[in-house]
């Protein structure tokens, strides 16, 4: 029997920063705005630094245990029953974010572009390709995070720097916000759309090196927070912290009003879109993989082929739950930042357990004489 083949660091990094880059990018702009009006940079920054703790948790448990995903080794920390059950609290969270992640981009697609087409069937059309590609093994699931990498950074990067023609400086300022209290909570709200990074919790154990994840994944984290940072400055440059407010897709907006030089090119949204279909699929994917392997750890099978069409109806008829676009939004920014208690606090308390027990193992362990 050969041996499966291992995921490299490139392939980490890249599953990362596809994972996160995806449906939030569109609002991004508008909740760091309502949150630090012309500080938006600064609440993003502060929800980026509230990511990379986060993921450097999340990566000493993996470094700590790199033969097991966060679904075994909890259960050796916490005990079998009390890990199982924080377990699934760890899995209907995803599949609430994977249901409402689906919602986001139906919603999107119906109102920009397929204005006739009813949202059930293009949020059916997306979890379904991401139910099929499920199916495949983690490489596979690595390469093709690593093959649409290019094909989803690069258009934005383009955008970005193409808009800053019309910025203005002045539009930035003052740099730091009134409302401490409102940008800790926009920080919260930003640091949710990267909480997909928790993905790397069933990688490390595939990794070619381990104890390089660390390293690997902050810096996966970096380059799509980087990314994130340079939307919210060039919307807020571009449009001003009061129009950006006006803005239900601030990013989307922002790509209509850059064009190629020469003329070449007048509708840049049309090529965003493009990119941004294929940076949702690759984050709902990162979501419904997820979800398959845990629920394979937890049932103790080999196979996790069984759960990817059996989800699909159930996070299907958790993404038809929000009524309207207004609604859909506060649901998943009260989701994602009540989501923080189980990528943050939960990861803490492991660790915390695990490195008191570590300690007591050590200080019980015999003395040779």
């Amino acid at each position: 029997m050969d041996t499966p083949k291992k995921i490299t660091d490139i392939q980490t990094a890249s599953i990362v920063i596809s994972s996160i880059i995806g449906v939030g990018v569109l609002p991004l702009p508008l909740f760091a705005v309502r949150a630090g009006n012309t500080a938006a940079p600064i609440v993003t920054l502060i929800g980026i630094a509230i990511s990379l703790f986060a993921l450097f948790i999340i990566t000493v448990l993996g470094m700590r245990h790199p033969n097991k995903t966060i679904f075994g080794y909890s259960e050796e920390i916490l005990g079998k029953w009390l890990g199982r059950f924080c377990n699934i609290f760890v899995i209907l969270f995803f599949a609430l974010l994977t249901a409402l992640g689906s919602r986001e981009f139906g919603a999107v697609v119906t109102t920009a572009i397929l204005r006739e087409t009813p949202i059930e069937v293009t949020v059916l059309v997306m979890l379904l390709l991401a139910a099929i590609t499920s199916r495949n093994d983690l490489n596979t699931f690595a390469y093709i995070h690593t093959f649409y990498l290019p094909v989803i950074i690069s258009p934005v990067v383009i955008i970005v720097v193409l808009s800053l023609q019309n910025a203005n400086a002045l539009y930035l300022q003052p740099l730091l916000g009134n409302d401490i209290g409102d940008m800790f909570k926009g920080s919260l709200t930003i640091a949710s759309l990267c909480q997909w990074s928790f993905v790397l919790t069933i990688i490390i154990p595939l990794m070619l090196n381990p104890k390089r994840a660390m390293r690997t994944g902050m810096t996966g984290l970096l380059i799509a927070g980087g990314i994130l940072l340079m939307l919210v400055v060039a919307s807020v440059a571009v449009f001003g912290a009061e129009e950006t407010k006006k803005l239900l897709w601030p990013t989307l907006e922002l790509a209509r009003t850059t064009t190629l030089p020469g003329d070449l090119l007048q509708r840049m949204d049309v090529v965003f879109l493009t990119v941004w279909v294929t940076a949702v699929f690759t984050t709902l994917l990162s979501g419904y993989t997820f979800i398959c392997h845990a629920l394979s750890g937890l049932f103790r099978l080999r196979d996790h082929k069984i759960f990817s069409f059996s989800l699909l109806p159930i996070i299907f008829v958790l993404s038809m739950l929000p009524g309207n676009l207004l609604q859909m939004y506060k649901v998943i920014e009260f989701v994602g930042r009540f989501g923080l208690i189980v990528t943050i606090g939960y990861p803490c308390i492991l660790l915390a357990i695990d490195l008191i027990r570590n300690k007591r193992g050590k200080r019980s362990a015999p003395t040779n004489m």
